[in-house]
């Protein structure tokens, strides 16, 4: 315990998936603000459109129109700069993020050749994947479909574009493992989500700015329930985890007998937050390093099911306009891993409000972003409880179970398994609400050319940048997934353990507590503001 006792609160700042989660994502929220003075220094962020080959008569002929769906602008200031970047836009956005990453493989001191090959074909990989995703036969609904000339479309938003991803990783991870194996010093999904949690800050502090531009009332609204969801998202997940965590480690010790350190990483693994629970717990309780690593590969593999399996089912079970919230916040209750748990939350983003405008004959349309939201706002909260839990069960294992003189656990340990990208996310949600609610005068119509401006730099950032790396998180986790890891013989109790716990358990009592805390809270309906 010595050397934990020597560490710095600064420790890890540089070398840390955490921290360099928050110096990208703050470092380009930053870069973003310079639009206030008019230099924009992040308009070269690409994003696809919908698109077809064969447009009605009328619109951009086959091939600009793809050009233009991958080089969309964004900006409203330093209007020449980056004006006319087409199919560039996806060149500079490689040269700015590969310079940005590859910054931070070098300070995590990883394999910097390997990270750069492998980095530049998922980058590719994704981008390619992401272009056919958003294929209007994939990505549009029966409302939009016809201006594309359409009588039918899959209805997936783009959502579409995440599944294709996860599709693509899946058969490298499973069917070229060699190729897998390469890149796998790129294939960080647990980075890439982190980053884009961070930038989800951004779309939940710039998401009332932005409907402060429809309406004031409107943007006074989402200020309202993002924090609604703040701090239901913190009781909700309080409550939820002092019954997951002694639900799952009764299961794992009453019906499935397994010891008892091997339940307590269990029980953190499941009801927590998959590998990084498993990991402290595990160190926390003293079990076996072989432990923590079989609960943290069971753990992946049973949360890219889960990911495949439960936006569907959420979308398809829960009544269209009900609640979607709520769906939002069980499933960030359910599924373990910060990257499939906000891979999920946006999966039902899409979904959902496809599914309500479709129902709805587009009278109901919500913004993107609020179920996001709430399905990574309890997941936040259960992060922040790792420190806390670890440090609780090393007293636990130190002092009661297993006494040895004179060792001792410093206090320190919470800090240092606080998830750090939480800091980054707080950070950029906070500052542009005090944009908003201060030079920004709550949306007072006097204030939006300033606020416009504020704009024009955050959704590159929000949407762009976002969607980037939530595509990379897909793309990556197929990629280090293989299913045959749950036919090992050595996982044996431990899968069954998972399967009871999650469907029998977890997600019923996540379906009540969501519904005790967040029934009634609802998007905007901004259909009315929407240019059809």
């Amino acid at each position: 315990m010595t050397d934990l006792a020597n560490r710095k609160w600064y420790t890890g700042m540089l070398t840390q998936e955490d921290w360099w989660a928050v110096w990208l994502g703050v470092g380009f929220f930053f870069l973003s603000l310079f639009n206030i003075v008019g230099i924009d220094l992040v308009g070269w962020m690409t994003y696809p459109t919908k698109w077809v080959l064969n447009v009605p008569e009328g619109g951009k002929g086959a091939i600009g129109h793809a050009f233009y769906a991958l080089g969309k602008k964004y900006s409203v200031t330093a209007k020449g700069f980056y004006k006319g970047l087409g199919w560039w836009s996806v060149i500079w956005t490689y040269v700015g993020f590969t310079i940005a990453t590859c910054l931070g493989a070098f300070f995590m001191k990883w394999n910097m050749k390997r990270f750069f090959v492998g980095w530049t074909i998922i980058y590719f990989l994704t981008i390619a994947t992401w272009f056919v995703g958003h294929h209007a036969f994939i990505a549009a609904n029966k409302i939009n479909m016809h201006k594309y000339g359409l009588n039918f479309a899959l209805n997936l938003g783009g959502g579409g574009s995440f599944i294709l991803a996860l599709i693509v990783g899946l058969i490298i991870g499973n069917f070229f493992k060699p190729f897998a194996q390469f890149l796998s010093e790129a294939a960080k999904p647990e980075w890439y989500i982190k980053t884009a949690i961070v930038t989800l800050g951004v779309k939940l502090g710039y998401l009332p700015i932005k409907l402060a531009g429809m309406s004031q009332k409107l943007g006074k609204q989402a200020a309202g329930i993002t924090f609604d969801l703040f701090v239901a998202g913190a009781a909700a997940t309080i409550v939820a985890y002092m019954i997951f965590w002694p639900g799952v480690y009764i299961i794992s010790r009453k019906i499935f007998k397994l010891p008892r350190a091997t339940a307590a990483v269990l029980g953190s693994g499941i009801s927590i937050c998959g590998v990084s629970a498993a990991v402290a717990t595990g160190g926390a309780v003293k079990a076996k390093p072989v432990v923590s690593i079989m609960v943290s590969a069971l753990v992946v593999v049973w949360a890219v099911i889960e990911l495949i399996i439960l936006p569907g089912v959420f979308t398809h079970i829960w009544p269209g306009t009900k609640d979607p919230l709520v769906a939002g916040a069980a499933m960030g209750m359910s599924v373990k891993t910060d990257g499939a748990d906000a891979a999920a939350g946006e999966l039902l983003d899409e979904f959902m409000r496809n599914k309500v405008e479709v129902e709805s004959n587009g009278a109901i349309k919500w913004p993107e972003g609020l179920i996001t939201s709430s399905a990574v706002m309890t997941k936040v909260w259960i992060d922040m409880f790792i420190g806390i839990w670890a440090f609780v069960l090393a007293l636990i294992w130190c002092y009661k179970i297993e006494c040895k003189p004179g060792e001792k656990v410093p206090a320190s340990e919470v800090w240092h398994r606080f998830p750090k990208f939480v800091i980054g996310y707080f950070f950029c949600w906070f500052f542009l609400l005090a944009i908003y609610f201060g030079p920004g005068q709550g949306g007072a119509p006097e204030a939006m050319p300033f606020l416009k401006t504020v704009k024009a730099g955050a959704v590159p950032v929000e949407k762009g940048m976002r969607k980037l790396f939530f595509m990379l998180t897909f793309i990556s986790l197929g990629i280090i997934t293989d299913f045959k890891k749950l036919r090992e013989a050595q996982f044996g109790k431990m899968v069954w353990v998972y399967f009871v716990a999650l469907f029998f358990f977890i997600i019923p009592v996540a379906m009540v507590i969501a519904y005790l805390f967040h029934h009634g809270m609802m998007p905007p309906n901004i259909a009315e503001f929407v240019v059809k």
